[in-house]
Formats: structure tokens, C-alpha cells, sequence
């Protein structure tokens, strides 16, 4: 039996979030801060930033209050850096693909099947790797990032009936990805053949047999109706991504030390609110692609580790990195890179 297909803008509904609200606005606040970034407004990101904005606004006791701009409507991901690291926006939600552009060790988290999946993910997020992170995003941005990183989610592979296990099964596999190179290169050096498309074209391309997969997050999956062209979703965790709340630093610098403690207090509980959202949309979206009939399996992380290693993928990421985020990196994951 078909699993009912979540909307496209309602696709992590399944967190339980009421419908959206605004923060309580004071008569006369003191503070007045903008938010911008690309969600819609049914999105955990959108609902848990106005749930920030609205503590803060309650916690000051309408000393500072802060609007939240959804849907693109201060500008698209590389122009919201822009006007944060120039202080014409007071923070925005940015992933490590976008920071990465100014800031390689953004892209850390991204290295492939360097993480297993949340549970030994957040604890490096939390811990030294998020701090030095932060602390590069201080000194070569400007930007002071919110201590708690936001879930995008952990990538995986879908295909209308081969089931990826090992390495062997990516080779000449037709798979269409993100344009950008670090989701190209991986897959590359995987022996596969990645073709880059818009979501659009996706599914017609998929039903012409034009390719032979894809690989997204599972609410893409959901949300873009793939359990009717691909049978297969094999649990690769391939690739992470997520958002740093990312605060100008000029705006950072103006509040004073209560409503700092305010806002990073607001920003870091509503994000830790905010991974238990996609938690729980995924395990949901899981258990409706499988009643609609898609088969779900495991696969060997360390033959794929392997395979990255020979190939030279993994030395490739480490003078990108650096030796520092490097070393600290394979400390969490064990060895990477060759000796």
C-alpha cells in the first residue's frame, strides 16, 4: 500500500511543530535584530528561529526583539554571508558548503563516511571540532557562531532496484548529485559517474532510465515523490551537512553581556530542539517510504573508507583541511588519510 506523500512544503511536518508563530513583539524594545534565510515557513529551521526569537524577546523582557525573514526574502544563501559578515543583517543560518567558499575547515563535517551518523557526529559538533571551527569563523570572518549547529541531515542513496553495499557497487553507477564538487569528487573517486541536474528534471530523468540513481536527504526523498521511481535507499551516510548560526560580528559586539547570554542561550536551546525535529521527521519519512514499498539497507563503511583511502580522496580533503583540523579530525573517526 502507498504511503500518503508528504507535501513538498509541509515535508518535516512530521517533527509535530504547530503551525508557525511570531515572537512577542515589545512596546518599545531597546534591540532590534533581523534574521534572514532560505526555508519555507513550515520548516523546522523557520519555526525553532521564531521559537529563539520569541524567548528572547521574553527573557530580556522586550529589551531586544528580533524578526525572522524565511523563504529567501533578504537574499539567497551566498548573499546572506555577505550581509552578515558586513553587518547589514544580524545573523543568518549558514551550512559548511556555503562557509566553506571563505572558510575550507567549514567543510570539515562534509568529509565522506567520515561519520557513522548522529550519535558520533554531535559530540564532535559540540566539541573540539565545532570550537575550532567557531573560532575560525571568528578570526578569518567576523562571524560569531552560535555553539550548537542545526541539522540538515546525513545524505543517502537511492536506486530503482541495485542495492549499494560496497564500494564495487558504485562503479559506473549513472548518479545524479549536487552541482558542487565536493559531492562530485566523492563519487568520483567511488568509481561512479555523477550527473548534475536541477531537482526538477530528477524525476523524468529517472523514469527515462536516463540515470541510475540519486542521492539526497531522506525529507527530499519523501518530498519529491522518488519512492515512485526508486525501489532501493541504501543507508550510506555518505555525506553530512548543517547550519552554524551565524551572528555579524559587529551586531555581537553592540549587545550587552546579559543579552549576549540571552541570545546564545535562546539560539543554542532551540537548536538542540531543532536536531530532535529532523530526528523525528526521518524516522517518520523512513517508515513511510517503506510502507510505500522502498527497501532500506546498511552498508559497509570502512570497504568505502578504503576505497576513498587508494584512491586518494582522503589526502585530497587533508591539505585542504590542514594538518591541525586533520589530526583532530581522524582523532574522533580513526585513521583517514594514509600515514
Amino acid at each position: 500500500m502507498a504511503a500518503k506523500r508528504m507535501p513538498r512544503r509541509a515535508v518535516l511536518a512530521a517533527a509535530g511543530l504547530a503551525a508557525p508563530f511570531l515572537p512577542r513583539m515589545a512596546r518599545a524594545a531597546g534591540v532590534k535584530w533581523r534574521i534572514g534565510h532560505n526555508a519555507p515557513v513550515d520548516f523546522p529551521t523557520h519555526l525553532r528561529l521564531v521559537e529563539a526569537a520569541d524567548t528572547i524577546a521574553s527573557r530580556s523582557d522586550g529589551q531586544m526583539t528580533v524578526e525572522i525573514h524565511p523563504n529567501s526574502e533578504l537574499g539567497g544563501p551566498l548573499g546572506l554571508l555577505a550581509q552578515v559578515r558586513s553587518g547589514t543583517i544580524d545573523a543568518v543560518p549558514l551550512t559548511g558548503q556555503v562557509l566553506t567558499k571563505d572558510l575550507p575547515i567549514a567543510a570539515l563535517p562534509m568529509v565522506g563516511f567520515a561519520f557513522t551518523g548522529p550519535d558520533q557526529l554531535w559530540p564532535v559538533l559540540d566539541g573540539d571540532i565545532g570550537g575550532y571551527i567557531r573560532a575560525q569563523m571568528k578570526e578569518l570572518l567576523g562571524l560569531v557562531a552560535m555553539e550548537r549547529c542545526w541539522d540538515f541531515g546525513f545524505h543517502q542513496v537511492t536506486t530503482s532496484g541495485k542495492v549499494i553495499q560496497s564500494p564495487a557497487d558504485m562503479a559506473g553507477l549513472r548518479l545524479r548529485t549536487p552541482p558542487e564538487p565536493d559531492y562530485i569528487t566523492l563519487f568520483q573517486a567511488l568509481k561512479a559517474l555523477p550527473v548534475t541536474m536541477p531537482i526538477s528534471a530528477l524525476e523524468p530523468a529517472l523514469r527515462a532510465n536516463a540515470i541510475d540513481g540519486q542521492e539526497s536527504i531522506l525529507p527530499l526523498i519523501d518530498a519529491d515523490g522518488l519512492f515512485r521511481v526508486q525501489s532501493v535507499c541504501s543507508l550510506t551516510n555518505h555525506v553530512w551537512d548543517g547550519e552554524w548560526i551565524c551572528v555579524s560580528g559587529k551586531s555581537w559586539a553592540k549587545l550587552p553581556a546579559k543579552l549576549q547570554d540571552i541570545v546564545a542561550a535562546a539560539m543554542n536551546e532551540s537548536g538542540l530542539h531543532q536536531r530532535q525535529d529532523m530526528a523525528d521527521a526521518n524516522g517518520k519519512i523512513h517508515q513511510d517510504l517503506e510502507s510505500a514499498g522502498m527497501k532500506f539497507n546498511a552498508v559497509d563503511t570502512q570497504g568505502f573508507r578504503s576505497e576513498l583511502r587508494k584512491s586518494g580522496y582522503y589526502t585530497a580533503w587533508r591539505k585542504r583541511i590542514g594538518d591541525d583540523g586533520w589530526d583532530m579530525l581522524e582523532r574522533h573517526t580513526g585513521q583517514l588519510a594514509p600515514p
